[in-house]
């Protein structure tokens, strides 16, 4: 068991790391596009980089976040065992439920944004594109986060 433990605590650290990276990336990416369409700028490599960062890193945080749910959390492993009651605890509903949807709809909209840059036909349509799904990928990430002061809080740094 403590061999299971101190893997949960790796990937639940690594899990919280990579939020922040998330969150750094995809500020970069709104930030890079609003600029880019307000501005009628050119799409060039390091917008399409920026992009490409947030959902990589987004696209890391599922794999890592889908070993936390599947294999590693003890709250999942509960809430698994009996679903039913899971739903009615509003904390087991949140990391069983809620917390894994709202990241994968983030990541859908990501991506989809990513897809929407890559046909569009203009570097504005590009900016345009990038700034509506980045922004709304990020929205949904901010809530659907255990910030500090929320029911299901986790710390802002893992140490």
């Amino acid at each position: 068991m403590p061999a299971m433990l101190t893997t949960y605590s790796i990937m639940l650290t690594l899990h919280s790391i990579l939020r922040w990276v998330i969150l750094i990336a995809g500020l970069l990416a709104v930030a890079r596009a609003c600029s880019g369409w307000i501005g009628g700028r050119i799409w060039g490599a390091d917008d399409n980089r920026a992009g490409i960062w947030f959902v990589a890193a987004l696209d890391l945080q599922l794999l890592v976040g889908l070993v936390l749910h599947v294999i590693l959390s003890p709250l999942t492993q509960i809430a698994m065992s009996d679903p039913a009651a899971a739903m009615q605890n509003s904390a087991l509903r949140f990391w069983f439920v809620e917390h894994p949807f709202g990241m994968v709809v983030a990541l859908v909209l990501a991506h989809v944004g990513r897809v929407r840059i890559r046909k569009a036909a203009t570097d504005i349509s590009r900016h345009k594109a990038a700034t509506i799904f980045f922004t709304l990928a990020l929205i949904v990430i901010v809530l659907a986060s255990p910030w500090p002061g929320m029911a299901n809080a986790r710390p802002l740094l893992p140490w």
